[in-house]
């Protein structure tokens, strides 16, 4: 897999708009989203899709269910803030999510 390209501040600023469900921490350096689904199962299922993009990926989230809410940080690590692959898994997730029925 490439190297992960960091995000320019230009581009972290931007994300409101590009990534409009997700919030932007510590100062740019990781994005999150909260979800909430129909039960339990359906958090499962929704992680489970999600693991396997991830796998693939080999860009994992930092994420915690609780029955039927999901919480996701994503941050690149290796470089210690945003990167191209975070926005890749964040599309991605939300992709995932519009499969589901989240309140």
């Amino acid at each position: 897999m490439p190297a992960a390209t960091p995000l320019t501040n230009e581009q972290i600023a931007d994300l409101s708009r590009t990534l409009p469900l997700w919030a932007v921490e510590d100062g740019g350096k990781a994005i999150k989203r909260d979800l909430k689904f129909a039960d339990f199962s359906a958090a499962f299922d929704f992680m489970t899709e999600v693991a396997g993009v991830a796998e693939v990926m080999d860009h994992h989230p930092e994420w915690s269910n609780v029955y039927d809410k999901v919480s996701i940080r994503l941050s690149t690590h290796d470089t210690g803030g945003l990167t191209d692959r975070d926005l890749e898994l964040a599309t991605a997730i939300d992709a995932a999510a519009a499969n589901f029925r989240t309140t």
